[in-house]
């Protein structure tokens, strides 16, 4: 019975994230969709709401990470159309990539009975450069596109509710959107878990409540970097923690550049994250732009992932800068920022990590063929691999799997794995490991300026 029940729950998660893959690939979006790069595109303007923006006295820099700065319960809502689904909305002291206080917020989905001592902090995959794109705005009726993503992963997060755990979904990239900005998705991640374990905050979860990891994409980005900033950052949330389960995941940012660099689908990302890093880091990398990248780069300041997929078909580096910087690394500055986005250089995670990753990036218009390797359209299977053996080597108990699928099509196999898996870590199952079969992968020191 108990097999019949899990592979029931894997056959509906399945089903969800079909479901969430088909409204994330518009329907014809090939190689013909460069038009799309003329729009603007920003999407409709949407009167901010007043909430999510501290408006105290008090300097942020003087409450302690993880305060809670406000809170409200909304119903969930789906484009101002609201479910019998109760979330409480945090607003909590967090800190940007610069290392400044900044309000960050998240949402706590209740529950459907009482007190839980079990939460799951999902972290969103919503990549863009507009704040108001943000989970936490679209499951409290926001209509913009780019925010659309979170009402198909909190499907995907039913099995938990189902069981009894409270869902945690931070608007990952801080108040301004600092998309790529691994450390401070972790930050933001860490902090918002203590604002969700202050009682009377939620009112729903345990002071002794354990917690897990999820995320998938830019939902990895923050995975992965709050388990790695854990222990130092927030070692009160690093002792609750069972485990993290993550797949397609970004590690050493310089290699990936070179990977898209001329894909058919993942090609606009590499503008969008030249924006999302300037931003975070406050540094202006016009001057090294050509005059077409300056374009692209000041139409995408308010870009979300699906305004930017396929938009670009065969862009290069090359055709982004100015001739004299078409290797990256001859830019001092950006050499500088990306090596501080190296996973690879950063101390390991303390708990158990699942990690998923594709190795058919030709289906989403990336050749593997360079020297990178092969990879799932955006993310790199060599590098994975490698961080993947680093942890191990420093003996955290690492499940990694490797699907001969794209990026979106890997989805649904890494989920039907990751569910399960944490639930087992909940309920106390020790950890495997396959360690002993991860094959070598991609060397992940700084990219070294010339």
């Amino acid at each position: 019975m108990q097999e019949t029940s899990r592979n029931g729950r894997r056959g509906w998660v399945l089903v969800a994230a079909v479901a969430l893959l088909a409204t994330l690939i518009p329907a014809g979006q090939t190689a013909q969709a460069a038009p799309v790069a003329d729009r603007v595109v920003a999407a409709a303007a949407a009167t901010p709401d007043p909430f999510y923006t501290y408006t105290g006295t008090k300097r942020l820099a003087d409450f302690a990470p993880g305060s809670v700065l406000k809170t409200r319960t909304v119903s969930y809502s789906i484009a101002g159309i609201p479910l019998p689904l109760k979330v409480v909305q945090i607003v909590f002291r967090t800190t940007n990539q610069r290392g400044q206080a900044v309000a960050g917020v998240t949402s706590v989905f209740k529950p459907l009975a009482g007190v839980t001592s079990k939460v799951m902090s999902y972290q969103s995959f919503y990549d863009s450069l507009n704040p108001e794109d943000g989970p936490s705005r679209s499951v409290a009726g926001g209509t913009n596109p780019g925010g659309m993503a979170a009402h198909f992963e909190t499907a995907m997060m039913v099995p938990f509710l189902l069981q009894g755990y409270a869902i945690v979904m931070s608007d990952t990239q801080g108040p301004t959107a600092d998309f790529a900005a691994g450390p401070e998705y972790g930050m933001v991640t860490l902090d918002s878990l203590r604002a969700t374990l202050k009682v009377p905050a939620t009112g729903v979860v345990a002071l002794t409540a354990k917690i897990g990891l999820i995320g998938y994409s830019g939902g990895a980005i923050a995975t992965n970097w709050a388990s790695v900033l854990a222990p130092s950052y927030a070692p009160d949330i690093n002792k609750r923690l069972v485990g993290a389960a993550e797949g397609g995941v970004l590690v050493r940012p310089a290699t990936n550049l070179t990977y898209v660099d001329g894909s058919l689908v993942w090609a606009g990302i590499v503008p969008m994250a030249v924006v999302g890093v300037a931003r975070s880091f406050n540094v202006d990398l016009r001057p090294y732009l050509s005059a077409y990248g300056v374009t692209v780069y000041n139409k995408m300041q308010k870009a979300s992932i699906l305004q930017v997929l396929g938009a670009y078909p065969g862009l290069t580096w090359k055709k982004l800068v100015k001739p004299a910087y078409t290797d990256p690394s001859t830019i001092p500055i950006f050499v500088k920022l990306v090596n501080q986005l190296n996973l690879g250089a950063r101390p390991n995670p303390t708990i158990p990590m699942l990690i998923g990753q594709g190795t058919g990036g030709e289906l989403e218009g990336t050749i593997g063929n360079k020297a990178p390797g092969r990879g799932d359209g955006v993310m790199v299977a060599g590098d994975v691999r490698t961080l993947a053996k680093k942890y191990c080597s420093g003996g955290v108990k690492v499940t990694h799997r490797e699907y001969p699928l794209s990026h979106f099509l890997s989805v649904p196999f890494w989920l039907a794995e990751a569910v399960p898996w944490l639930m087992a870590r909940f309920a106390g199952t020790p950890a495997g490991n396959n360690c002993a079969t991860i094959p070598a992968g991609n060397p992940l020191g700084p990219l070294k300026a010339r």
